[in-house]
């Protein structure tokens, strides 16, 4: 006998949906690694293969002579500079000394007609002098530092004008690969999305619906996620418009389903309550007695307290279930013939005693 409890059925829910969902996320890794290895089908384009070579080598090699030139230059400058700062020195030493001398020499007489005073200023001058020769040497080393430095600059102009051709054409190049990339992975993306669609549409009520729920889900996630990641920026035109072509077709086909559906339930609702009673599936009629709805119009079969007249003010509790449908006329309860309890009479066996066939179907 088959089992039809409520949690069996909410149970076998729940691990239908987990297998599902399972498979889907293994699909997804499976796909994930597959969509990394197609990259090496197309060499991604570098910068570098766009340059000029022999051009850049030769910029490249004027400009480290420069560079090294001016190095040596700053090194000459940081000695001279030493020596002028020890130049300086002396000459401040020398001439705080000869003040003093002077001064001394001031209480014995004329101390500018003193052969000795000509020859410390003469001395004095000479150590100004050497300073200044220093300073005429780092203004000198300045000016070729300068020179250098735009010299460098002319060449960085040429090295920059260089490197914008090469990204030029590796933009352009970048184009192309991204075209490419982007084509083979949706010429794989896209077989598996239309054979999602497929099982959808045509294995939706299969008994191993949950393998190609699965895998429609899957079908679903690598096209309108997994692609992302590698669109170029006219992809999102192509899925937008798989996205407005698919929600147009599953809603025609959704539309349309319904309109049969209620067509065909119009239509069955012509034909008398004995044939109807046949139609009616041990399965169909267990879920309409659980939600107490008629498993013929669908309508529900519970009759309102107030919607009942009173008789002797009292109100028997089975009669708030109607016999039959008030909507369609299809009788949905009905006495045992072997005890007389009322069972739905769709049914196979009395809820009392057993007996088989309530309603002659």
């Amino acid at each position: 006998m088959e089992l039809n409890s409520k949690k069996l059925e909410r149970t076998s829910r729940i691990v239908y949906y987990s297998i599902s969902i399972i498979l889907c996320l293994f699909l997804i890794l499976l796909s994930n690694k597959i969509i990394d290895d197609l990259d090496t089908i197309v060499v991604r384009p570098e910068v570098e293969n766009f340059e000029n070579k022999f051009v850049m080598a030769d910029l490249d090699k004027k400009i480290n002579l420069l560079t090294n030139e001016l190095e040596n230059l700053n090194t000459q400058k940081s000695t001279i500079e030493k020596t002028i700062s020890t130049a300086k020195e002396n000459y401040k030493n020398e001439k705080q000394s000869f003040e003093n001398w002077v001064q001394t020499r001031k209480t014995l007489g004329s101390p500018d007609k003193d052969q000795e005073v000509t020859d410390r200023a003469k001395k004095l001058d000479e150590c100004y002098k050497i300073e200044q020769d220093w300073r005429l040497q780092l203004n000198a080393k300045e000016r070729e530092s300068e020179k250098i430095g735009k010299k460098q600059e002319e060449i960085q102009v040429l090295i920059d004008k260089e490197t914008e051709i090469a990204e030029t054409k590796y933009d352009k190049e970048l184009q192309y690969y991204d075209l490419k990339v982007f084509l083979i992975r949706l010429l794989f993306v896209a077989p598996i999305l239309a054979l999602g669609i497929f099982f959808f549409v045509r294995y939706r009520r299969h008994q191993f619906w949950p393998l190609y729920f699965g895998f429609s889900l899957f079908s679903f996630y690598a096209f309108f996620f997994g692609l992302v990641p590698y669109l170029p920026s006219y992809g999102g035109y192509v899925r937008y418009a798989v996205g407005i072509t698919l929600s147009a077709g599953l809603g025609y086909y959704v539309i349309k389903t319904i309109r049969q559906f209620i067509e065909t339930k119009q239509a069955e609702l012509q034909v008398s309550t004995q044939e109807r009673s046949r139609n009616i599936q041990a399965e169909a009629a267990e879920k309409a007695l659980e939600n107490h709805f008629c498993p013929s119009c669908g309508k529900d079969f519970i009759i309102k307290k107030w919607e009942i007249p009173f008789k002797n003010n009292e109100l028997d509790a089975y009669k708030l279930v109607a016999d039959f449908c008030r909507h369609c006329g299809l009788q949905l309860f009905k006495n045992c013939n072997q005890c007389g309890n009322k069972n739905f009479a769709h049914l196979p066996f009395c809820a009392s005693c057993g007996t088989k066939s309530v309603i002659d179907k």
